[in-house]
């Protein structure tokens, strides 16, 4: 029997590995937190009624900011790029004032390089209704001057084209849309039983060059979610919401092989069934062979966000992370941090039950951040989809302010710093 003393000594002994764990867990827990944050509005000089914000960033950190604004009768996509802590002076790419002009369906403009541009937006065809084309056009002077736009697709059917991701990829430009050409009369929604329903669709074009390598991605895919596009380290890989034949509406990736996009594949079976489109894309992003990818669900009718994450490329995927079960509204977006921490955004409900732009930080083992606001807003359709991107070490926002009589575009950034 040992003495007392040697006997206290032995268990103190034998419990440091327990301690250490304990304290490397605490550790860990905290890395999540590592970084408290500062959030400041920053003023654009978007008008009133500006909306359909989109935010994009390049391999270098140039952030481009671009939504629509009225005019009249007609309607311009204006830009602004994110320099020295500020939104310079805005910029037209076009102004149309036959354009289609949807809370959902939204142009963009994309910087490729810090010189190679593209810009896409959406024109009605004489059919009128959900009749409408993409119309893509691009710039090698960043922005100052653009070529003439020119359709991905050359159908020429009376239907819905829309719902534009792009992505450069080995000097081309990649544009997925979903297209409606195989739809009765092109009209939005129509019942595939009666013809086929709405397709994916890719194309790709190199500057000075015409569209080709046009494919067929998916032949039935929900008619009014937003696409997204990533280019992980094999290659692009795509994420759209599904469709088949008993109206079973989950999340499906498909990567760019080859030159061509392989079959559509579900990255989880949520199983919602839903006899209409839910109009709530996913999104995706990709950093150093990891690839996360954040959705809405309401499967038995419980309203979800989601994210899922791949540490092989997109090849496989783990067990989904539940962002929000508080009943959220979606419209999701989601980005690494740097590090390969996760950051989502989506529309829900704050601490007080209020109508609200959150994100949460979710670490690289699945550990969730804690919840966070970004601003109160309205969740109707009017305010439209929500923006996210890393710029630096940070976050910047966008969103459409709809407290007022006239909407307008807003943005803030989210500073992260160290905590002692």
């Amino acid at each position: 029997v040992y003495p007392k003393t040697t006997r206290i000594f032995l268990i103190a002994f034998s419990l440091l590995p327990l301690v250490l764990l304990i304290a490397i867990v605490g550790c860990a827990e905290k890395q999540i937190d590592r970084r408290d944050y500062d959030i400041q509005i920053i003023e654009t000089d978007a008008k009133p009624g500006s909306s359909a914000p989109h935010l994009a960033t390049d391999v270098d950190d140039l952030v481009v900011l671009s939504w629509l604004e009225p005019h009249d009768a007609s309607t311009s996509l204006r830009y602004s790029t994110f320099e020295r802590d500020e939104w310079a002076t805005s910029s037209v790419v076009a102004t149309g004032s036959n354009w289609f002009v949807n809370w959902a369906d939204f142009p963009s403009v994309t910087p490729i390089s810090r010189t190679r541009w593209s810009a896409h937006w959406l024109v009605r065809q004489p059919a009128g209704g959900f009749a409408y084309d993409v119309e893509i056009a691009r710039s090698i002077d960043a922005g100052v001057t653009w070529s003439e736009s020119e359709k991905p697709h050359h159908d020429g059917t009376p239907s819905e084209h829309g719902f534009v991701s792009l992505a450069s990829y080995q000097d081309e430009l990649i544009a997925v849309w979903l297209d409606g050409r195989e739809m009765v009369e092109g009209q939005h929604g129509s019942d595939e039983t009666t013809a086929g329903g709405m397709t994916l669709r890719s194309a790709s074009v190199a500057m000075g060059k015409p569209f080709q390598n046009s494919q067929l991605v998916d032949d039935l895919v929900c008619d009014c979610c937003q696409t997204d596009i990533a280019i992980a380290d094999s290659g692009p890989i795509l994420v759209y919401r599904d469709r088949n034949r008993d109206e079973i509406r989950d999340i499906y990736v498909s990567r760019l092989l080859d030159g061509r996009w392989e079959t559509g594949r579900s990255i989880f079976q949520d199983t919602w069934q839903i006899g209409g489109c839910p109009v709530n894309g996913p999104a995706i992003a990709a950093y150093n062979g990891a690839v996360v990818i954040a959705w809405y669900t309401e499967a038995n009718s419980t309203p979800l966000v989601r994210m899922i994450r791949s540490d092989d490329d997109g090849r496989s995927f783990g067990s989904p992370v539940m962002i929000d079960a508080n009943s959220p509204v979606g419209r999701v977006d989601i980005d690494f941090l740097d590090g390969g921490d996760a950051v989502v955004s989506w529309m829900g409900k704050n601490d007080r039950d209020e109508g609200a732009l959150l994100w949460r930080v979710i670490s690289n083992t699945g550990r969730l951040g804690p919840l966070r606001t970004v601003t109160r807003m309205s969740t109707r359709r009017n305010a439209g989809f929500p923006q996210m991107s890393r710029v630096g070490d940070g976050l910047l926002f966008a969103w459409t302010d709809t407290s007022r009589d006239a909407s307008r575009i807003r943005t803030a950034r989210v500073l992260f710093h160290h905590r002692n």
